[in-house]
């Protein structure tokens, strides 16, 4: 097919369309999820705790969270010592083994469609380790920046920091690009030297500090400093270091 990028070892594709197109004929799926959704699920798995995706914020959630017998995040609000949600900092403390739910538009509604294709989450923080855990499935690797959505129609907005983030990972794998996997390392290496400074100034970053969550947007743009690998088994992210075979 024309955009599956089927030639090349290496893919990159935006959002829905590109877990559509990609997951399908990929030995793995990363997410890229920066501002938030992926670097929430990397500080929690690295703290030992359980993420269970929910692609919806509606009611349902609430049922869905009870049947598992799992604490719900909640609307990122500014950011208290109660209660967890899609900011990062929320679950900075998070104790090990808790279950919970994270209710996103983003980078949960992705993870929920990639099929039985083995899924990453993958952020800057982490960026080389789930370059290499990935290369472990094989070759054929879909990166998947998430991107955001505009609030008037929902569409999807193209983000700057996933953008970034995808072309972090794919710098660490080895295999051919396709155009879209090259322009993203192409990207990630014109930033590279101020990941904090350029995640401040785009638009998402933006959008956070006036929001009152400057500290997220810092917990982000940490490069390279966690080895966990968030891996969706069985509906939920676990750090990899931890899985039963």
């Amino acid at each position: 097919m024309i955009y599956d990028q089927s030639e090349f070892d290496l893919r990159c594709e935006w959002g829905a369309q590109g877990v559509f197109q990609l997951a399908c004929i990929s030995d793995v799926v990363i997410i890229v999820d920066v501002l938030s959704f992926s670097t929430c699920v990397e500080i929690a798995n690295n703290n030992g705790a359980i993420i269970f995706p929910y692609a919806y914020r509606d009611e349902s959630v609430i049922d869905y969270a009870k049947s598992l017998q799992a604490e719900l995040a909640s609307h990122r609000q500014r950011w208290t010592t109660s209660g967890y949600s899609l900011s990062p900092k929320s679950v900075e403390q998070i104790p090990a083994g808790t279950r919970l739910v994270l209710p996103s538009p983003n980078g949960s509604f992705l993870t929920l469609h990639t099929g039985n294709t083995p899924t990453l989450a993958g952020c800057l923080r982490n960026c080389q380790a789930v370059a290499e855990f990935a290369q472990k499935y094989g070759d054929k690797i879909a990166v998947i920046p998430a991107g955001e959505r505009w609030k008037d129609d929902g569409s999807l907005r193209p983000a700057f920091e996933d953008l970034i983030g995808a072309g972090a990972i794919i710098s660490y794998l080895r295999g051919s690009l396709s155009p879209e996997a090259e322009a993203a390392v192409a990207a990630f290496q014109a930033f590279q030297q101020d990941l904090l400074g350029y995640l401040k100034k785009c638009s998402s970053g933006k959008e956070l500090i006036e929001k009152g969550f400057e500290s997220d947007v810092e917990l982000a743009a940490a490069f390279n400093v966690s080895d966990c690998v968030p891996l969706l088994t069985n509906n939920a992210y676990v750090n990899s270091s931890y899985r039963v075979n």
